[in-house]
């Protein structure tokens, strides 16, 4: 067919996903006398996201990005539209026989048989060309060892499941494809990704870029600092880890560059900035939706607990940039490309109203999430229609462009939401998650550092080449048990999780956020991702800080908490003078060694024990007298500079 017929289809189907979306979260469908289970509406949501996903990404051309359109211009191949059909047909078939085919699950019919054998292999497609075959193969692997897992001896033995059983279970059992991952993407997710498509279309994106560059970039390493404060803002909405990049990123990048940074770190800082946009309150992307119903607690109590975590990430961030840009001369933002503050404010000050919205319906009224998103969305709309900013106003257009670009970009999180459903259902019906559980807490012995330090090696691992919230699911089920276990608080071991989940995005050897980055700038995609665990190096280190210090996470006084913000980022800040080599100048190797050891023994949480917090004092003491011998120098220098 033609690419009109193909842009028309896609725009009724993204019309219908996200239209049933909001419906279902005001309760429309009950109003009119229609009466849903929730995985009936996830099934038909699911067949027009699968449809979506087949009219939009080539079989033979994977888009790895979260924004965009994989398969361009091009016309759709006669086998897409099939698969497109097939998808609309069978899932919409479970969606109006779940009642009848869930009741069968657990006896095996040709009916029953017939719909997972199809849905598994759609599914299997559709991760295959939105994501990539590292998740495909994670997800054979895993089943391949669920048939075989009861011939293992010792610890990581699993239960006898057969195929046909198996296959049913994942696909009709709300444990599977159709549980709870899925459903929150459908009623939760789907609200959020509108809101950050309709704030770029209104002139948010915009506004977030023209203040972090009135604000940053007069001061040196200026466009550096402009990438760290425009991914924080512009992460608060978004939370998508690429999305970021590419939208943050074509601006910044080039200005890094003509700073005098070299290609591969304007590209690491970038990608740096852009994915702690995932651990940023309000929204924090797709995972914390899910952290949420794992932990069965109020989203806001995790959105709360992720404050402090994501300030520390982007004030390291802020840090290194700055002592990078010391160091190396980089410059500020030409002169005339710096807008002034107060213009910025003046024009788009409005737009800080949908993030009142957002946090005032969330916090104090305590509305479900997909409310507050509406809310915000609300709110956005009718400042673009009435306002807009820099004179340019939203349209009808804009609105429909939304629409469809949200629906475009909910390609792969419905794919990965399926995906991550058949993990879970793959680990609940072998009881492999208890096993490996089992046996990672007798590996780890009797030391939890140890098995913390195992669990981030395996959450990097796992995480390589993968979508945050299927690295989180699967390490929720794997690895965050076996933490509780031996008594780390459940919010802080599954923050722990989703903080090394995400470093997997910049951590070689497969690392797609950094990759994106090296993308824009031009740069080797290797060189760029170890450039990235560099300049990030701090976030490897701010999880166990939350392990051992609850303040950290806001469980404490305002005392603990206070103190526990202010040595971890004086800390930070000692240790990334250590590693950039630069504090006033730059620094004799004797002075690193004792910067660095002053830094971690300020880094040692104090609520640890009494040694801890002896350690903290001496770490203070050093410190102060550090800073006290660099200012002295300094002013000795300058002193010595004037004289004839």
């Amino acid at each position: 067919m033609s690419n009109r017929a193909s842009r028309a289809t896609q725009g009724v189907l993204a019309a219908l996903l996200i239209g049933g979306s909001i419906a279902w979260s005001l309760d429309l469908f009950r109003k009119v006398g229609l009466v849903l289970f929730a995985e009936q509406f996830a099934a038909a949501a699911y067949a027009i996201g699968l449809a979506l996903t087949f009219l939009r990404f080539r079989f033979r051309k994977v888009h790895v990005e979260e924004t965009g359109y994989a398969g361009g211009e091009d016309s759709v191949p006669w086998y897409d539209w099939l698969l497109a059909a097939v998808s609309l047909a069978v899932c919409g078939y479970v969606a109006v026989r779940f009642p009848t085919l869930t009741a069968l699950a657990s006896a095996l019919t040709v009916e029953t048989l017939t719909v997972s054998v199809a849905i598994t292999l759609l599914t299997l497609e559709g991760v295959r060309r939105t994501i990539g075959w590292s998740l495909v193969i994670i997800l054979l692997v895993i089943a391949g060892y669920v048939l075989i897992g009861h011939l293992v001896p010792g610890r990581l033995q699993t239960r006898e499941v057969a195929l046909a059983d198996m296959l049913n279970y994942l696909n009709l059992d709300n444990n599977g494809l159709l549980g709870v991952i899925l459903q929150i993407t459908v009623v939760i997710i789907i609200p959020f990704v509108l809101m950050g498509q309709l704030l770029m279309r209104s002139g948010g994106s915009g506004f977030f870029n023209d203040i972090a560059i009135a604000l940053m970039g007069r001061y040196r390493g200026g466009p550096a600092k402009m990438a760290v404060v425009g991914s924080s803002l512009f992460g608060m909405i978004s939370g998508i880890a690429a999305a970021n990049t590419v939208a943050v990123g074509v601006v910044t990048i080039p200005l890094m560059k003509r700073s005098g940074m070299p290609a591969k770190l304007a590209a690491a800082v970038e990608a740096c900035a852009s994915n702690g946009g995932q651990l940023m309150p309000p929204v924090m992307g797709a995972v914390a939706f899910v952290m949420a119903d794992f932990l069965q607690v109020p989203y806001k109590e995790v959105a709360i607990a992720a404050i402090l975590p994501s300030v520390m990430y982007y004030a390291a961030l802020f840090i290194q940039a700055d002592l990078e840009a010391a160091r190396y001369g980089f410059g500020k933002v030409d002169a005339d490309k710096i807008p002034r503050a107060w213009t910025v404010l003046r024009r788009g000050w409005l737009f800080l109203a949908p993030f009142v919205a957002l946090v005032y319906t969330m916090f104090w009224q305590n509305l479900e999430p997909e409310y507050c998103a509406m809310a915000a969305s609300g709110v956005i709309i009718v400042l673009g229609f009435v306002f807009g900013y820099a004179g340019h106003r939203m349209r009808l257009r804009d609105l429909w462009d939304s629409v469809v670009n949200t629906a475009s970009g909910l390609c792969e999180i419905l794919v990965i939401s399926a995906a991550a459903g058949f993990i879970m259902g793959l680990f609940q019906v072998s009881g492999l998650a208890f096993a490996f559980a089992a046996y990672l807490v007798q590996l780890g012995g009797q030391s939890l550092i140890l098995l913390l330090v195992l669990a981030a090696g395996v959450s990097i691992i796992l995480g390589m080449g993968l979508p945050t919230i299927g690295v989180y699911v699967m390490l929720a089920i794997l690895v965050a048990p076996a933490l509780v276990k031996v008594g780390v608080p459940p919010l802080a071991a599954h923050l722990f999780i989703l903080y090394f989940g995400m470093m997997s995005l910049i951590t070689p050897p497969v690392a797609p956020a950094a990759y994106v980055a090296a993308a824009i700038a031009g740069s080797p995609s290797m060189a760029t991702g170890w450039t990235a665990m560099r300049f990030g190096w701090s976030s490897y280190i701010v999880p166990f800080l939350f392990v051992y210090s609850p303040a950290i996470l806001m469980k404490g006084s305002l005392w603990d908490i206070a103190v526990v913000t202010l040595t971890s980022l004086a800390g930070i800040w000692l240790v990334c003078a250590a590693m950039v080599g630069y504090f006033t100048r730059v620094l004799p190797p004797g002075l690193r060694v004792l910067f660095v050891a002053a830094g971690i023994m300020m880094l040692l949480p104090h609520q640890a024990s009494e040694l801890m917090l002896w350690l903290n004092i001496a770490g203070f003491g050093a410190a102060a007298a550090l800073v006290a011998w660099e200012m002295r120098w300094r002013k000795a220098y300058s002193r010595s500079a004037i004289l004839p």
